[in-house]
């Protein structure tokens, strides 16, 4: 037995810029995603999608593709096993029928999955996927979503009720000095990440093995364990890199249709999906239809705030795209009301998607204050100042910390704002008109209850296990400088181990939770061993472990309201001649919690800024509404911000621990994208006073606008 210390250091190791505990492993290519890792006797699938968007399967012509070279079977509606959807998973919703694989022949939507060609080599079993004869009986689709929607539904999503509702609403708006009702729009969005959806499954000694790309290891294994009437611990599911994630990895398609070929064949399957596969099976951010009524009095201060939201879901599985809900948070007023509902097409289920609800709300609900603001002839950052709430809007709940104003006021000193001429058109540079914008930005600071385990090695070192998973976000990097200053060691004595179900439940990376609810467990575990080894209990050879559970001591975080806020400010360039729009400077201010690592914290808020900029005036994905597909359902057709795009964009925050977390976190990997393209289509009004209510603002939509005005 050995003794292992813990001391008393002056230098902590949160708030302190580190580079990534696996960066070296990365950029030399030690570490390995779920798509390359090597198995033995190998087989690959390819998944086959439909090429009607509605209306059912005749046939499923599988004999010339067999006799194909490597070709080992084909999985379709006819023969493959059946799966159990009547449950509710981890997160308190159904699973989408779209994961339900080959149960029946019924075609929902454009790129459905209709059969699996598995065979020796990827290349066979593209070949083949793509020989495959599938015959159909085709009905008539409807893909559009506009402005008329009779058959929308009230429905509850991801951020609350449907409807919340106090005051009268009409009685305050006729009352009012200033009243604004305006329809914003935004696109179908995707979240193509930068490593494809890729799961490789096989059965070791009657357990099932999984080796994925997700965002929470035990989500996916408890999900796969309901879907195939499983026993959960005889399912273990692995995902220690993950090259992006955004919403999009949890249970899709690939990992049902991997499991059931590995189960019909006894060896490794092996699926890996295209780029243009995840645009019809990797989810999506849904179109929506917005429409804000606000009524102020003379000075700007808010009598009623209306904020409705529209949006699209699929006609097998519901999901709200909740883009009223920032207005619950950011203002309040004697009447306040706020409706999410949705509209059912013939469409791919869309899912999460960074900041879902909050970025399209924010860009409705921001863009309308800049227009109150213009309305009451009040600078846009002073409104907002004006109607900061006591307490959350709808809850009712006094807030943590809310350090919104501290933003603005910090962000305007910084951006220069004092100096701005509110007159909209009147600053040039040449061809091009100048003008700047602003608008505000919450998302919620939740925690979900974890485990973890650390342990005291006998060579003087500590590991720590928990089930989270690093997306891209540096959470193992912030997980190793909380574990050291928990332990109390230098972070070089920290070996942080994630991404594997076998390690117990904990929080998927989701909801900007993920880092928080870690580190809490991770807290708790580590300081509880401190305490053991001061004690001077030795340390024998397999090493001392303790366990955290986080569930009880969670459960407080429900007096309060909590939010993540920050203040974005953008300076643009516009040339009327070419409808060309170019951000030359952004900077986002933001209220975030207590900083980990300001290194990777930095990325994230930045990287949410860029994406900001790639909605305002980038990202739109179209439907053909006589195929039912998407034009361009690739990373060519598909628009994003390059670096070409991306100007001087800053992020900076200011001191907000949470007084009620243990190393005081709030979450970051969503509000850098909030009110970042609000800022900017306000700051295209600024430039050239017009109105940009339907994003992206392409240079035909600035042409068009300015020819109107």
């Amino acid at each position: 037995m050995t003794t292992t210390t813990t001391g008393t250091r002056t230098t902590k190791a949160v708030g302190t810029a580190h580079t990534r505990v696996e960066g070296r492993d990365k950029v030399t290519g030690a570490a390995r995603y779920a798509g390359e890792i090597p198995f033995a006797g190998l087989a690959h699938g390819w998944l086959v999608l439909s090429t009607i968007t509605r209306g059912r399967i005749r046939s499923v012509e599988t004999g010339p593709v067999l006799e194909m070279p490597g070709v080992l079977t084909v999985l379709h509606h006819g023969n493959a096993p059946q799966v159990d959807t009547d449950y509710i998973g981890m997160l308190g919703m159904p699973p989408d029928p779209t994961v339900a694989v080959f149960q029946h022949d019924r075609v929902p939507h454009a790129g459905w999955p209709v059969a699996l060609v598995v065979a020796e080599t990827s290349e066979q079993a593209r070949e083949a996927a793509e020989a495959l004869v599938v015959q159909y009986e085709e009905e008539p689709h409807d893909v559009t979503f506009s402005g008329a929607l009779p058959d929308a539904e009230t429905t509850p999503g991801i951020s609350g009720p449907g409807v919340t509702e106090k005051g009268d609403l009409e009685a305050e708006l006729a009352g009012s000095a200033v009243v604004l009702d305006a329809e914003y729009s935004t696109p179908e969005e995707h979240h193509n990440s930068m490593e494809p959806h890729a799961v490789t499954a096989l059965w070791d000694g009657g357990r099932l093995e999984v080796v994925d790309s997700n965002q929470g290891t035990v989500w996916v294994a408890n999900e796969l364990a309901s879907l195939f009437s499983l026993d959960p611990a005889s399912v273990r599911v692995r995902s220690e890199h993950v090259g992006g994630g955004f919403g999009s990895k949890g249970v899709r398609a690939h990992q049902v249709a991997a499991v059931m070929a590995a189960t019909s064949l006894s060896r490794p399957v092996r699926v890996v999906m295209t780029r243009r596969q995840l645009f019809s099976l990797a989810g999506y951010r849904s179109p929506t239809i917005q429409r804000v009524r606000l009524g102020a009095d003379a000075e700007g201060r808010l009598r009623a705030l209306d904020h409705s939201c529209v949006s699209a879901t699929s006609t097998v599985y519901e999901f709200t795209e909740p883009g009223a809900g920032v207005a619950r948070v950011m203002y309040d007023a004697p009447a306040h009301r706020t409706a999410n509902s949705v509209v059912r097409l013939d469409v791919p289920s869309p899912t999460f998607m960074r900041a879902p609800g909050e970025a399209p709300g924010s860009f409705a609900l921001e863009s309308a204050f800049d227009e109150l603001a213009e309305k009451c002839g009040i600078d846009p950052v002073e409104l907002r100042l004006r109607n900061e709430p006591e307490v959350g809007p709808v809850s009712g709940l006094p807030f943590s910390t809310r350090r919104l104003p501290e933003c603005f006021r910090v962000g305007a000193r910084r951006f220069g704002w004092a100096g701005r001429d509110p007159r909209p058109g009147l600053r040039r540079d040449g061809r091009w008109l100048l003008g700047t914008g602003t608008a505000g930005a919450s998302f919620g600071a939740g925690a979900m209850p974890s485990t973890a385990a650390a342990t005291a090695e006998a060579d003087g070192t500590f590991t720590v296990r928990i089930n989270a998973a690093d997306i891209g976000t540096g959470a193992r990097t912030a997980l190793t400088l909380v574990a050291a200053d928990a332990l109390d060691v230098p972070t070089e004595r920290v070996r942080v181990r994630i991404g594997d179900s076998d390690f117990g439940p904990a929080m998927i990376a989701g909801g900007s939770m993920g880092t928080r609810s870690w580190a809490w467990a991770v807290t708790a575990a580590a300081e509880e061993l401190r305490g053991r080894l001061a004690m001077g209990d030795a340390v024998p050879p397999e090493g001392i472990t303790v366990r955290s559970d986080t569930t009880e001591a969670i459960g407080a975080l429900a007096q309060k309201e909590r939010h993540s806020y920050g203040a974005q400010f953008a300076e643009v360039a516009v040339d009327v001649t070419t409808g060309e729009v170019r951000v030359r400077r952004m900077l986002g201010i933001f209220a975030a919690g207590r900083i980990v690592n300001p290194l990777t914290a930095r990325n994230q808020l930045t990287g949410g800024m860029i994406w900001g900029i790639s909605m305002a005036l980038h990202e739109e994905a179209v439907r053909d509404r006589n195929t039912g597909a998407l034009y361009g359902a690739d990373l060519a057709g598909y628009h994003i911000s390059t670096n070409a795009d991306v100007p001087v964009v800053e992020a900076d925050w200011v001191d907000d621990p949470d007084p009620d977390d243990p190393v005081g976190i709030k979450g970051i990997g969503e509000i850098g994208i909030v009110g970042a393209a609000a800022a900017i289509a306000n700051a295209v009004w600024h430039a050239t006073g017009v109105r940009h209510r339907t994003l992206p603002i392409r240079p035909d939509r600035v042409l068009t606008a300015g020819s109107r005005a």
